[in-house]
């Protein structure tokens, strides 16, 4: 399982032109599910994200976790983030799971990752068609995966 964190003062994901959903400071959590990731997987990166120090505490370091400083969290479905790249000029996604598999982790992730949470957490539509705006802060953006555990 891979996410792509990305440390916002804002993001809205838009679906058929109209608002879904939106937060204002807090982090873009974009999830990939991989074919052999499980539910050890989702705990993993679910620990490290309300973990993540990168938040700036009074001294300007990035020492503050998403529940202090009452951050919002909102997760965008994106199989792309299993891209095969190696050979020739179109990606392929051999490794991303199938819905089938994919839409019971994304959920498991997706409520646990609430569960640790005040406010609540927002996300996206499994598989529809978003479009996605934020303004990254910092710029902050960290590449975690469940296997490599980094």
């Amino acid at each position: 399982m891979r996410v792509l964190v990305q440390r916002v003062t804002e993001a809205e994901v838009k679906i058929n032109q109209s608002s879904y959903s939106k937060i204002q400071q807090g982090l873009l959590v974009f999830i990939g599910v991989e074919h052999e990731d499980e539910k050890k997987d989702a705990d993993y990166l679910v620990q490290k994200i309300t973990n993540l120090r990168i938040f700036e505490d009074v001294q300007k370091k990035m020492n503050l976790n998403i529940n202090e400083v009452n951050g919002e969290i909102m997760v965008i479905s994106q199989f792309t983030l299993h891209a095969k790249t190696k050979k020739g000029n179109r990606p392929s996604f051999i490794n991303a799971a199938a819905p089938e598999k994919a839409i019971p982790l994304y959920n498991y992730f997706c409520e646990q990752l609430d569960s640790q949470l005040d406010p609540g957490l927002k996300t996206g539509e499994f598989g529809a068609d978003m479009q996605v705006q934020l303004i990254n802060d910092g710029p902050v953006t960290l590449l975690l995966d469940s296997k490599d555990k980094q």
